[in-house]
């Protein structure tokens, strides 16, 4: 499935509304000035308001992306790529692991796109 390439600057929210920044680890490649994420880097949650029944707090902390490019890597590891904004095929878990939703992405870079 084509899409765009995801980068660190790309706005990215866990489905609660906290902000999320990808940590990319490779500084070659870049769109828009920022550089590419690959499917192994981390997308951090700060300040997740979520808790469960009877009030635990299970705020999002880690997101991991399920949309790899079928085409285009960075060093041996595939780019992260999203069809359009809104949600994204990823999944935001807490410290315990448990799932959270999907990631929302609202800008992200539309020059590149990719298979």
């Amino acid at each position: 499935m084509p899409g765009f390439l995801m980068h660190a600057g790309a706005s990215v929210q866990c489905p609660h509304g906290a902000p999320a920044q990808i940590v990319s680890t490779q500084p070659r490649v870049t769109v828009s000035g920022m550089p590419v994420a690959l499917i192994n880097d981390q997308i951090v949650a700060t300040g997740c308001p979520f808790t469960v029944p009877p009030g635990k707090p299970q705020p999002c902390v880690l997101a991991r992306w399920l949309m790899p490019s079928a085409r285009v890597t960075i060093n041996g590891s595939p780019a992260m790529v999203v069809a359009a904004p809104g949600p994204g095929p990823g999944l935001f878990q807490s410290a315990d692991q448990i799932p959270n939703g999907p990631p929302i992405v609202g800008i992200v870079q539309s020059r590149v796109t990719v298979m």
